[in-house]
């Protein structure tokens, strides 16, 4: 095992498949079946492989694991891949969700197939990439390209205002990503390398870091997305495809949080410290903001959208806490909404390719003649609400636990968000699954079909799995966050007299 290249070919793997599929004619029903087998059974693989990485790390060891390292582009740029806790459990996350979102696609995406699944396993492996990259300008240009198949994806395949939505979520995140281009630069130019492993370990002088840091977060804040530069996701969602929106809520929004785990915090203390107040303020905002306009919506996508939004102002409170508590709950919670909110927007798609509307006010009764598909429903709304015994809870208590250790008022007021979030999951759920069924255009929709018990069983069961049991994922991550908050705690302390006091 340990000559084997694990990394390099769970990332690469997709590509694989999508050198099959080119060689695979589409113009007879045989075809597009085979097309969508190749896809369906190369996400399978790679799930498979990433288990392999699951086996082989230790916890144990805090440190990057399964390390590949050679020579690239010269002048200190390497194809330098590795993994730590963190990591590998985002990996899973992905490969977890892209069977299923192969799956939810089976028979709503009936044009242009061919290019459709090879979008989707080029982004797959350009979603690893970013995970397992420990050279900067590697991790830059698997984030990078990541727009271009969901670009495409929601362009093509979406509904009617798509090329809007697409353009919209282009042009935001790219714009982003220009500035974390420059601080990229401005990295190598002082350090001479793009090492992730050295450059954890660089003192970057603490007038640096702010600038730094706002290139960086930049990025990050529009990838999650933070208010006020949110406002492309409920457009993205919309029009989207039910398997671009899965992957979108699942695996993309977390890029962001993963890369403030991963270089602002752990490169920049003094900057995030000195930040920490401004990104509670937006969290809060967040939280508060996105789950009033979560309950204004007609929309069910819509209303997703903006939980999202919601969920990730705790993701970005939690981390800058700076507090293991806070930490852990916010990759949790990431973990957690992942699998939760990609459920939520397969149940949206099940009952949209049966009524081909979204419209909370088209819906009601859905109990008395789809029950497994309003058990299933329930269970992902109340793991988003954070009902204790689901995945849910457990993200949003450490993250408000973490924050609480630091600021109480913050962790008041964001509690709120908690009420507000029973608040339109509830209404939304009432809405469509219970009362009388009295539309007629209700009354012969069938209950799930064995493919879409396909999708949604797994789902469950990891929502009620790690909502009774997490200690898999803290087992994971306890030490890689163990590092980030000593290593935070000491540089603060010696820079004490330097960085300007914030609590």
């Amino acid at each position: 095992m340990s000559d084997w290249p694990i990394l390099s070919t769970v990332t690469f793997l997709p590509l694989v498949g999508v050198v099959l599929i080119l060689f695979t004619r589409d113009d007879n029903e045989t075809g597009l079946r085979n097309i969508r087998n190749v896809a369906l059974l190369t996400t399978l693989f790679t799930f498979v492989v990433s288990l392999f990485i699951w086996v082989n790390y230790d916890p144990a060891d805090p440190n990057f694991q399964m390390i590949e390292n050679h020579a690239w582009l010269g002048t200190g740029i390497s194809y330098h891949l590795g993994v730590d806790g963190i990591s590998m459990l985002f990996i899973l996350l992905t490969t977890v969700l892209m069977p299923l979102c192969i799956l939810a696609s089976w028979e709503a995406i009936t044009y242009r197939v061919k290019a459709y699944m090879i979008a989707f396993l080029i982004l797959e492996t350009l979603i690893i990439g970013v995970f397992v990259s420990l050279d900067i300008v590697m991790f830059y240009i698997f984030f990078e390209a990541g727009l271009i198949p969901m670009y495409l994806i929601i362009g093509i395949w979406g509904h009617d205002r798509r090329v809007y939505a697409s353009l919209k979520f282009f042009l935001y995140t790219f714009a982003g990503s220009v500035f974390m281009l420059l601080s990229i630069m401005a990295i190598y130019w002082v350090t001479g390398t793009t090492s992730v492993p050295v450059l954890l370990e660089y003192d970057f002088p603490v007038n640096l870091q702010y600038w730094l840091f706002l290139g960086f977060f930049a990025s990050f804040a529009v990838k999650m997305p933070m208010w006020p530069v949110h406002t492309w996701l409920p457009d993205a969602h919309v029009e989207a495809p039910t398997a671009a929106s899965g992957v979108l809520a699942g695996v993309l929004l977390k890029l962001g949080g993963f890369g403030v785990l991963r270089y602002s915090m752990p490169m920049f203390p003094d900057a995030s410290y000195y930040f920490a107040p401004l990104i509670f303020a937006l969290s809060i905002i967040a939280i508060i903001y996105a789950s009033l306009v979560a309950l204004m919506q007609t929309d069910m996508k819509k209303l997703i959208a903006y939980s999202s939004v919601a969920h990730m102002g705790y993701v970005t409170m939690g981390m800058f806490s700076a507090t293991t508590e806070g930490i852990e709950g916010s990759i949790f919670l990431m973990l957690s909404h992942g699998i939760v909110s990609g459920a939520l927007f397969f149940c949206v798609g099940i009952v949209y390719d049966r009524m081909h509307t979204r419209e909370i006010a088209a819906f009601g009764g859905l109990v008395n003649n789809m029950p497994k598909f309003a058990v299933a429903f329930m269970i992902f709304t109340m793991a988003n609400v954070g009902l204790p015994g689901t995945s849910g809870f457990i993200g949003e208590f450490l993250t408000v636990i973490g924050v609480f250790q630091v600021n109480t008022w913050v962790a008041v007021f964001a509690a709120t968000g908690v009420i507000l979030s029973a608040a339109y999951a509830l209404w939304l759920y009432r809405r469509v699954i219970f009362g009388a069924l009295e539309k007629d255009s209700l009354k012969a929709l069938l209950d799930l079909s064995t493919r879409e018990k396909f999708v949604l069983y797994p789902l469950i069961i990891l929502t009620i799995f790690f909502g009774v049991y997490p200690e898999p994922i803290f087992a994971a991550i306890h030490g890689p966050v163990a590092q980030i908050v000593q290593h935070y705690d000491a540089v603060l302390e010696s820079t004490k007299n330097i960085a300007l006091p914030v609590y």
